[in-house]
């Protein structure tokens, strides 16, 4: 297989089918903790698209001197930030690991996962992401 085929799969939030390579390597996995590079705020990977797959829109609301690449993984996130919970798309180069390490507080945590340990959330059994 050829490193540079591309695939095709429909994104619902950008309500369009999005390319992408068709080997992408995500830094995280569903359930990971992390925290944003440059703003206040950690989550809990629960899904995460190849490439960027939001609409327009949201990619040109992002200031150009800090708007990420399309083509790296991007990450959907139950988000905090200390006084609120949100769901939050970022993409892979403004992630890191979070040293905290601890639980995060997001109402819909229990909906999509069923466990903590080991600085990590256990997807519920039957959940697909």
């Amino acid at each position: 297989m050829e490193p540079f085929e591309r695939a095709s799969f429909f994104s619902p939030q950008a309500g369009r089918l999005i390319e992408a390579p068709r080997h992408a390597h995500a830094r995280f996995g569903i359930g990971d903790v992390v925290r944003h590079r440059h703003f206040d705020f950690r989550g809990v990977v629960f899904d995460i698209d190849p490439v960027f797959a939001n609409t327009e829109e949201w990619y040109e609301a992002i200031p150009q001197d800090i708007r990420p690449e399309r083509e790296q993984p991007y990450y959907h996130l139950l988000a905090e930030n200390g006084e609120n919970s949100y769901v939050a798309y970022v993409s892979q180069q403004n992630l890191v690991s979070d040293p905290e390490g601890g639980p995060v507080e997001h109402p819909a945590l229990s909906q999509l996962f069923d466990g903590f340990a080991g600085g990590r959330y256990r997807l519920r059994r039957g959940v697909t992401h």
